[in-house]
């Protein structure tokens, strides 16, 4: 009977598990249910064939002060283009992606309800994003808090200094990692893994399986942790009667 039982929660988890493989996060802009839409404008068109995003909320990442978030990139003079199109294609993964679930966590924010924790990028996709950022500007380590909002877009908090990026972010990692809070893990795992998520694709999307890797690792330990503890539990009673 515990043998079973135990069978049973497993299975459920699973169950469980599978439904985190194709969901959109409950934030500011995103779709309730991931879908097609395939007027996704420019950066954020290789998510067409299944998205969290709106053609709306595709055109709006490419500009400089949008109304998603009314985020100004250029707080310590004007970034790149090299450099913001990564932040372009960022806000693309963020907002459109449906395969995030493994890394879905409740977020304690007024302006979300859910948000992402150590999504595990691929090491190209974070050098090239630190390499064309090297040379810009910045003031902050993290990006998601701290600013100055009084004016309704953020400015560089009072007593801040902008700095070259280097020095902010000695490394890939520390940029990977530290601006968006913990939102991107940095990894050494290369695109080819299947082991690591991909800001930068084109055709099929790569990160399905990637999620799909995780989620079964995930399903694979718990299922083991609830057999072992429903075993001996079964096995204490057997002695107690």
């Amino acid at each position: 009977m515990w043998v079973i039982l135990a069978l049973l929660l497993a299975l459920s988890s699973g169950v469980m598990s599978q439904d985190k493989l194709n969901v959109c996060m409950d934030a500011k802009h995103h779709k309730e249910k991931p879908g097609p839409e395939g007027d996704l404008y420019s950066q954020c068109a290789p998510w067409r064939d299944n998205a969290c995003c709106t053609a709306n909320t595709s055109t709006a990442a490419h500009n400089d002060s949008s109304y998603l978030y009314n985020f100004n990139w250029d707080h310590c003079g004007v970034m790149s283009d090299k450099c913001k199109k990564h932040f372009t294609q960022d806000t693309c993964f963020y907002e459109c992606s449906p395969h995030l679930g493994p890394w879905i966590q409740d977020a304690d924010e007024s302006w979300r309800k859910q948000r992402i924790l150590d999504v595990p990028l691929c090491k190209e996709d974070c050098h090239r994003w630190f390499e064309d950022c090297k040379d810009d500007f910045t003031c902050k380590t993290d990006w998601h808090k701290g600013w100055d909002w009084s004016s309704g877009v953020n400015k560089c908090p009072e007593g801040s200094m902008c700095r070259k990026w280097t020095e902010v972010y000695p490394t890939a990692k520390s940029m990977c990692e530290q601006i968006w809070s913990k939102s991107y893990l940095y990894t050494t795992l290369p695109n080819t893994s299947g082991r690591c998520m991909q800001l930068w694709f084109t055709g099929t999307n790569p990160n399905k399986k990637v999620a799909e890797y995780y989620l079964n690792n995930a399903q694979q330990h718990q299922s083991f942790a609830l057999t072992t503890l429903l075993l001996m539990a079964g096995a204490f009673l057997s002695v107690m009667m």
